[in-house]
């Protein structure tokens, strides 16, 4: 069994790289294989899947489409120009503006939301927007680790490890993985600078973007002052986060259909949720669910711990910088979801805390994402939007910004782990 889980687990990966296209397909395919061959129990199929990281993810979803749709976004980017002299801070802001916005909503909504500023401004200078897009996605991955709600990968983390909002702040009287985010995030303003100090051209802000309604930002605030109420409420129900984010979503459509008399608004909210990306999950979490009755699971954290030589900052590194490889080429979600488990048993192993472990996952596998186009699905997301456009980015294109990034982010954030939890 263990075996046949193991082969089941390694193809499965293997063809998603190779169809990239077809994830969905082949997890499911993947996960009818882990149930028929009775390696995953049919009982245990209601418990191997986390529900509250598929509700949170679907009414936060259906929340940002109401946000993007009332204009609130464009006017706050509009807003911001205004204190840009020329492209090149231009593109400090937007990059700044487009974290500040992933620390709170998903990446992939988050380059929905700037892409089009980014747009805007290349077609009025005259200049090719690739460079800026790129940022805006880069610049989304990194710092959608920095909050509970910032990104999937955080959401998974703090639902496996029961993290609350505060969490990623502070923690056990130390600084979270929200600081080692922003501190990478500084670290990326010179490579911006850099990167862009031939393009000096003036911009302006001529008009302000109107707003339509402001009852989704309202709404979006709601949501997020609950999850952070909820986080202290120690015997909370499993599904809490989930209800809360479904809940504030459900408000938000219901008012619309009276408040719009219609249901363009319900029906955009739910054509704009990655269906794909939920499904890809709940497979996924069958799948792990299944090679973790098999013990491959196991196996892979003794394997680690062998590598490291039962040293903590080895292993620590080890995890860190091969998860940047990793998610180079493997979209973050199904990596960080296959590698929580394996990072919890490596730290019963070596009898530690695994909060430095979980957090040098984490940031290593968000910010790995942007080495590569096909990292991320934000960098997928903006990579379609620019071709929607005319324009077609290479990989030199993306390597050229996205490498220096994450080299000086991940450094910034593996150093600052390291010293403050280890």
């Amino acid at each position: 069994m263990q075996l046949t889980a193991l082969i089941l687990f390694a193809l499965t990966y293997v063809l998603m790289i190779m169809l990239p296209r077809h994830r969905l397909i082949v997890v499911a395919i993947s996960a009818a294989c882990f149930l028929f061959t009775g390696i995953l129990p049919l009982p245990h199929v209601a418990s191997a899947i986390d529900w509250n990281v598929l509700m949170m993810l679907a009414g936060t979803m259906g929340t940002v489409a109401l946000f993007i749709e009332s204009g609130m976004p464009a006017r706050m980017a509009d807003r911001l120009l205004r204190l840009a002299p020329n492209v090149m801070w231009v593109a400090v802001i937007l990059s700044l503006f487009a974290g500040a916005i992933s620390s709170l909503v998903d990446n992939v909504a988050t380059v929905l939301m700037v892409a089009p500023v980014g747009l805007a401004i290349a077609k009025k200078l005259k200049i090719s927007p690739v460079p800026l897009l790129i940022s805006i996605s880069v610049s989304s991955n990194l710092q959608g680790a920095a909050t509970l709600v910032g990104d999937t990968t955080s959401i998974m983390l703090g639902s496996y490890a029961n993290m609350t909002f505060s969490d990623f702040f502070f923690m056990q009287g130390k600084p979270g993985i929200f600081w080692a985010v922003e501190l990478g995030a500084l670290a990326t303003i010179p490579v911006i600078l850099f990167l862009f100090r031939r393009d000096r051209q003036p911009v302006t802000a001529d008009e302000i973007a109107p707003v339509t309604d402001y009852f989704p930002s309202f709404l979006l605030i709601a949501n997020i002052l609950l999850l952070i109420f909820a986080s202290f409420w120690k015997a909370r129900p499993e599904l809490t986060n989930g209800v809360i984010c479904l809940s504030v979503c459900a408000v938000g459509l219901v008012r619309s259909i009276f408040y719009k008399k219609g249901w363009y608004s319900v029906h955009n909210a739910v054509v704009s949720m990655d269906f794909e990306t939920l499904g890809l999950l709940a497979c996924l979490f069958l799948v792990i669910g299944g090679i973790t009755e098999a013990g491959v699971i196991d196996q892979i954290s003794n394997l680690f711990v062998r590598i490291g030589g039962g040293n903590l900052f080895l292993t620590y590194t080890l995890i860190v910088w091969g998860s940047v490889l990793c998610s180079a080429f493997i979209d973050n979600i199904p990596y960080v979801a296959t590698m929580l488990p394996v990072v919890a048993g490596i730290a019963s192993i070596m009898d530690c805390s695994p909060y430095i472990l979980y957090f040098g996952l984490l940031s290593g596998a968000t910010l790995g994402g942007n080495l590569t186009p096909i990292g991320a699905s934000s960098n997928i997301a903006t990579i379609g939007i620019l071709r929607k456009a005319g324009y077609e980015v290479t990989n030199r294109d993306f390597t050229r910004i996205g490498v220096p990034f994450t080299l000086a982010a991940v450094t910034c954030g593996y150093l600052f782990c390291w010293f403050v939890w280890a």
